[in-house]
């Protein structure tokens, strides 16, 4: 029914606007903070990455099917829903719409603002015992629970949410903000993390963003595929 270039501008306005809101309300946040305001917060935060993924998920993701997330895209390829130059091409779109909300708000936001947070971009917690493996394992473990739950309410057509697929989705990645984001930064997205990393030059920790998210995506869906799809083949 839509054209690739229809898909791919999806996916680009798709991934933009969850950066946007993404990097933007940890921007939001250290400004509060040095000025003596109220910050934000790690709830608020957690939901507006969480209702921008869902809103999008919602409104547009019947065009594209509503990826967002280099990983959630390894996941349709490594099950044969999506070939490798489309794959591809869903990849380069997400990244360039990751890039240019993050080249949008260093316009928009003064740099004394974004400089201190890196423009968002997710780091590791300072902590010794914390380690890159540790984080790896962590984005992994929250970008796993993501795309199950996006192959179960979105892919599976039998799923009794297909309808709310969004919404579960959404409140996924909000959850899985709230457990890593005091950790990781809790990216569960190689593009959330890459397009704000390119514009603030903060390579800090960087692979861990691309391996963990990358490997759990594609195990969540390997398993759901393989115990769940046997009898569905691929759309």
């Amino acid at each position: 029914m839509y054209s690739l270039g229809q898909k791919l501008f999806i996916e680009f306005t798709g991934t933009f606007t969850l950066v946007f809101a993404g990097a933007g309300c940890i921007c939001a946040d250290q400004y509060l903070r040095a000025n003596g305001q109220t910050n934000v917060g790690l709830l608020p935060i957690a939901l507006a990455t969480g209702l921008t993924m869902g809103v999008m998920v919602s409104a547009i993701g019947h065009i594209s099917g509503g990826h967002f997330n280099p990983a959630i895209t390894a996941g349709f390829w490594v099950t044969r829903r999506l070939g490798t130059m489309k794959a591809l091409f869903y990849w380069i779109a997400q990244l360039l719409g990751a890039l240019a909300a993050a080249f949008l708000l260093v316009t928009v936001i003064p740099e004394s603002v974004w400089r201190p947070v890196a423009l968002g971009t997710p780091d590791l917690v300072p902590i010794t015992d914390f380690t890159r493996m540790h984080a790896m394992i962590l984005e992994a473990s929250l970008t796993f629970i993501i795309v199950f739950v996006f192959f179960a309410t979105v892919v599976d057509p039998r799923s009794l949410a297909h309808k709310l697929a969004g919404f579960a989705v959404g409140l996924a990645v909000a959850a899985g903000m709230l457990v890593g984001y005091p950790f990781t930064g809790a990216a569960m997205n190689p593009a959330r993390a890459f397009g704000p990393a390119l514009v603030a030059r903060h390579w800090s920790n960087h692979g861990v963003y691309w391996v963990g998210p990358l490997f759990g995506g594609v195990l969540a869906a390997v398993i759901y595929d393989r115990f769940f799809l046997r009898d569905q083949p691929p759309a």
